[in-house]
């Protein structure tokens, strides 16, 4: 059996309530880190389960991060949120080797991601010999024998030291997370969906960490267990299939082409006087075609693009593209999803030059079913759904019809 277990079931089938059944049912001798990307699921694992008390780092004076080793030291079941689990660091893998710990991580992580260094610093770097590069992984040390050793770099000098920043393409620092802090608990679950398509997915396999596929049964008890996800039954998407909407008209055709409303695509100059154009269209949607108000109306687009995109009528239903394990949009009844998903080309890149296979259209339709499940469709009731891009709206109906 490996000590990494994927619980790969769609949201709403229980995930977190087995966790809970199962931390609260489990021996004293057991200890639980349990991470989630919010903070109300933070308070709902302090709430829920019984018969052990949950502890939340808070910062005393020295940062949460410094409580959260406390925490450890003194044997705590700790519940926290990706945010600072992200920032472990050398003493928190060693804590977690000696401590004989159970992770439970609610949704993947961000765990590779690009470093932001100015070009000039790295070159600075590299020319004073202050970070080695290794020729064969691209892995960074920080050189421990040169001149320099307290300097404005000390981030890069403390992630050097648990081996997780990476030279790429002659100018990229990718931080990854490190690794060997999966690698110091007894027993990891990841509760997720379609996680064949997610980064941390190939993070796993770039490390060539082993893990096992199991997935979610509720018996007739209403109790909750775990069996093996080739067990499982088939889901019927059909029913999900009769309570989305989905848009087509006239209003599509500014996503007719395969890279429309990707990130580059939003970038471009040339796209400024569409990108009103998509404004125009989001604003005739909600009133015209979804006729919702505006607390019904979610809606979402890059980061960087939210500015030119935000209108009268469904601004306040703003919601990140990533959003994940979260319930504070269920009453979400129109939506309006502008964006063409693909994974980081940096990221993409550096996966691929280390041999590990990236599916982008999965990865697409993950990232697009995460971000509609946080609607009410999680319970039971129908949506209204645009989807401008041709691509993204053909990856949603191949997956509902079974096709992918």
């Amino acid at each position: 059996m490996e000590n990494i277990k994927i619980i790969d079931s769609i949201m709403g089938s229980g995930k977190t309530s087995w966790a809970i059944q199962y931390m609260s049912k489990s021996s004293k001798d057991n200890k639980f880190i349990y991470i989630t990307p919010f903070l109300s699921e933070v308070q709902r694992i302090k709430r829920e389960v019984f018969n052990r008390e949950f502890v939340e780092p808070i910062n005393k004076g020295k940062g949460k991060l410094d409580n959260l080793k406390q925490l450890i030291l003194n044997d705590c079941d700790i519940v926290s949120t990706h945010a600072l689990f992200q920032n472990a660091d050398e003493q928190i893998i060693q804590l977690l080797k000696a401590s004989n710990y159970t992770l439970i991580l609610d949704e993947v992580m961000n765990v590779v991601d690009q470093f932001d260094l100015k070009k000039d610093d790295l070159r600075l770097l590299i020319q004073n010999k202050m970070i080695l590069v290794n020729e064969d992984t691209g892995m960074i040390t920080w050189n421990t024998k040169g001149d320099f050793q307290d300097t404005e770099y000390n981030k890069i000098k403390n992630l050097a030291a648990s081996q997780n920043l990476y030279y790429f393409q002659n100018t990229i620092l990718f931080w990854t997370f490190p690794v060997a802090v999966f690698k110091g608990f007894k027993e990891i679950f990841v509760l997720t969906y379609l996680f064949e398509a997610q980064e941390q997915k190939y993070y796993y396999d770039l490390f060539n960490l082993e893990y096992e596929y199991l997935a979610i049964l509720r018996d007739e008890m209403g109790n909750f267990q775990l069996i093996n996800h080739k067990d499982k039954l088939p889901y019927d998407k059909s029913y999900i299939k009769s309570l989305i909407k989905i848009y087509e008209g006239k209003l599509n055709d500014i996503g007719s082409e395969e890279y429309s409303l990707s990130k580059t695509w939003y970038a471009k100059d040339k796209n400024k006087l569409i990108i009103k154009k998509m404004k125009m269209n989001l604003y005739t949607y909600f009133r015209n075609n979804s006729k919702t108000s505006s607390k019904s109306n979610m809606w979402t687009c890059f980061k960087d693009d939210l500015p030119r995109l935000k209108g009268k009528g469904y601004s306040k239903g703003f919601v990140s593209h990533n959003a994940r394990a979260t319930n504070d949009y269920q009453e979400k009844v129109a939506l309006a999803y502008t964006i063409n998903r693909f994974m980081q080309p940096h990221k993409k890149n550096f996966f691929i030059s280390r041999g590990v296979t990236v599916n982008q259209d999965l990865y697409a339709l993950s990232e697009l079913i995460q971000w509609i499940w946080r609607s009410r469709i999680r319970n039971g009731e129908s949506i209204n759904l645009y989807i401008p891009s041709k691509r993204m709206r053909r990856l949603l109906n191949d997956y509902l019809n079974n096709n992918l």
